[in-house]
């Protein structure tokens, strides 16, 4: 008998074999637990990867929240609201054509066969229709489709409707900006500032417009109301900031409701203050005048004969009133003169009048925070008879704000301010402003502005207490390649208050017709002017601009108030 049978003890041999047998069993269920928690993780693995689609879609498909878009005072312009979209995974659809029947219940707009080609694809997530309502969500879900599911999504909405339409432009049903400042937005990478971030957490901060709801609202009320009265087919408007070159106000008639976006596909709803190109005719001619003015070739005691047509090789230059006599400058100004206006650009001469025009922007496509900017249409070549009728309007075409810009240069000292849709501080400007005319020429160019509402062509502008200046314009349409006598475009440009402007409107009127209260006539002085009129009496209150009345203003005003009982 061994010394290990006589004490009982188990051997040193005997210790290390179980021991080490221990050790393995411990090892075995490490590694069974292993292969367990592998096992799991590739079932997890596959559920992941199979739902891979869903969270795809899902990540490219949730609209993350634009910014909201307000007027330079904080109202909202535009702005998203929560709403639920309808999806569904195939591969859990239990019974198609049940699923069918309850959904077409709910949603008859949908189309049975293209409803039974998405619920038959292999696919884990396909959508079946985009923002549904609130009370079709709870009738479908009540129905308890298996695979049938929502996803909260964002909608833009316009609360104003159609105010500011072409300045807001519109999205398409995935939040992509199309037009207008929705889609600047877009080309900015402004929306989002937290890509990264959990959905309920994305946000961005507002876009602020120099857009004032309150004067769009009246420009866009007056223009609609001139549209009606005139039987016009279209009409636009600028109300611009003389001093900053922000839009305050951007109107073009017809438009549309950017909550329907379809409206806009309508080629009526173009917006023809960037997008339309026109002569605007007479308007130009204060930029005749200030060039002339400010390249010494003319002042404010020159004369000019207007005794005669003015004949340039087979062509002659009329005026509309002929008054068949020598002209002073201010006369040409208020008479509208086209033979003193033509006679003041040849004597600056063709490459010296090409040379203003280009400085003042006219020959160049102008471009602001809207896509859509349409370039000028200028002559193939320049000529004698170029510069005699491009210096009243008439043979090249550009931006109605492009016309606003530039009246903008010649009341505010002389300086040229691209213009601008967004909140401009006052102290950006100098290193954007371009001069384009002496401050004493502008001077003049004041002048001339409010002395043509006092006695020339822009009367009907005046509005009592409010120191108005303008031109006005009156230029024929082609059509069919040729000008017509019987289509009219008609616009008025001015600014006020005139001892220091702070403001400048454009208004025009696309083919307004003549009225028996007119006379029989259509041009601007009859229609664009006295609308300019009423929109300014209707901002300048908005706009904090005061009046100030003359002594016979003041009386007009005392003997139209009615007399009080003398027993009072």
């Amino acid at each position: 008998m061994t010394d290990a049978q006589t004490t009982g003890k188990a051997s040193p041999g005997t210790v290390r074999l179980a021991g080490q047998n221990r050790i393995r069993l411990v090892l075995a269920g490490f590694a069974l637990c292993f292969l367990i928690i592998a096992g799991r993780t590739a079932g997890l693995s596959v559920f992941l990867s199979e739902n891979a689609g869903v969270r795809s879609a899902a990540h490219d498909n949730i609209r993350i929240p634009r910014p909201d878009i307000t007027d330079r005072h904080g109202r909202i312009l535009a702005s998203d609201i929560r709403v639920a979209s309808l999806h569904a995974n195939p591969r859990k659809i239990i019974d198609i054509d049940e699923a069918i029947e309850k959904l077409t219940a709910v949603l008859p707009e949908l189309d049975p066969r293209s409803l039974r080609k998405k619920l038959s694809k292999d696919k884990a997530f396909v959508w079946l229709k985009r923002e549904v309502s609130p009370e079709q969500r709870l009738a479908i879900h009540n129905q308890g489709i298996p695979g049938v599911g929502f996803r909260n999504e964002t909608k833009r909405v316009y609360p104003m409707g159609r105010l500011g339409a072409h300045v807001l432009g519109f999205v398409d049903i995935d939040s992509r900006g199309l037009a207008g400042i929705e889609k600047y937005l877009d080309g900015q990478g402004a929306l989002y500032t937290a890509s990264l971030a959990k959905p309920q957490t994305r946000s961005a901060l507002p876009a602020q417009l120099a857009l004032d709801a309150r004067v769009q609202h009246a420009l866009s009320d007056e223009l609609a109301g001139a549209m009606q009265h005139f039987r016009a087919k279209a009409a636009a408007g600028i109300v611009l900031a003389a001093d900053t070159g922000e839009i305050l106000s951007l109107v073009s008639l017809p438009d549309y409701n950017p909550n329907d976006p379809r409206q806009a596909l309508d080629k009526s709803a173009i917006n023809r203050v960037t997008t339309g190109v026109f002569e605007l005719g007479s308007v130009i001619k204060a930029v005749t005048f200030a060039m002339a003015l400010d390249a010494g070739t003319a002042n404010m005691n020159s004369t000019f004969d207007a005794r005669f047509p003015l004949v340039v090789g087979r062509s002659r230059i009329n005026d509309f009133h002929a008054k068949r006599r020598i002209l002073t400058l201010q006369e040409v100004f208020l008479y509208s003169s086209n033979i003193g206006t033509a006679r003041m650009a040849l004597q600056v001469g063709l490459e010296g009048h090409q040379a203003f025009l280009k400085k003042a922007g006219l020959f160049s496509r102008l471009r602001t925070e809207l896509p859509e900017a349409a370039a000028p249409l200028l002559p193939p070549r320049w000529s004698k008879i170029t510069t005699v009728t491009a210096s009243f309007g008439h043979g090249f075409a550009v931006q109605p704000l492009q016309g606003a810009m530039v009246t903008a240069a010649l009341v505010n000292g002389g300086l040229l301010i691209p213009p601008t849709l967004l909140r401009r501080h006052p102290d950006t400007v100098s290193g954007l402003a371009k001069r384009i005319i002496k401050p004493s020429t502008s001077e003049k160019m004041r002048y001339l502005f409010a002395l043509n509402v006092e006695k020339g062509t822009a009367r009907r502008a005046g509005v009592p207490g409010i120191r108005v200046g303008g031109k006005t314009g009156t230029a024929e349409k082609v059509i069919n390649g040729r000008y017509s006598r019987d289509h009219r475009l008609t616009s008025f440009v001015g600014a006020f208050p005139m001892d220091a402007p702070k403001y400048v409107l454009l208004v025009m009127l696309d083919e307004p017709q003549p009225l028996k209260e007119t006379y029989g006539y259509a041009t601007s002085g009859w229609n664009a002017v006295p609308v300019a009129g009423k929109v300014i009496a209707r901002i300048a209150p908005l706009l904090g601009v005061e009046p100030e009345y003359t002594e016979e203003e003041q009386k007009k005003i005392a003997a139209a108030r009615p007399k009080q009982d003398k027993g009072n």
